[in-house]
């Protein structure tokens, strides 16, 4: 069983009532960078960048921010991306 890595960085947002920008402005992170991650089209990111997005965001518990969920398969076999 294979498994991919979601960033649940939008909800944390909506839930916050928070714009991309904002975040951006409070952690440094580039809104390039943050619009990435809310639509799931990163393959990595750093410690330090979760780092702060979780302090800006006053998360404590890293399963607000993360999870893991089983990869799907698309047609051709290959895996398809959970992050949305």
């Amino acid at each position: 069983m294979n498994y991919k890595l979601r960033i649940k960085l939008g909800d944390q947002l909506e839930r916050r009532g928070m714009s991309q920008k904002e975040l951006a402005e409070l952690t440094g992170i580039r809104p390039n960078a943050i619009s990435n991650l809310v639509r799931g089209f990163v393959e990595r990111i750093t410690i330090n960048h979760i780092e702060r997005i979780a302090s800006a965001l006053d998360i404590s518990d890293i399963n607000e921010l993360l999870t893991l969920e089983e990869a799907k398969k698309d047609e051709a076999g290959g895996e398809e991306s959970t992050n949305q």
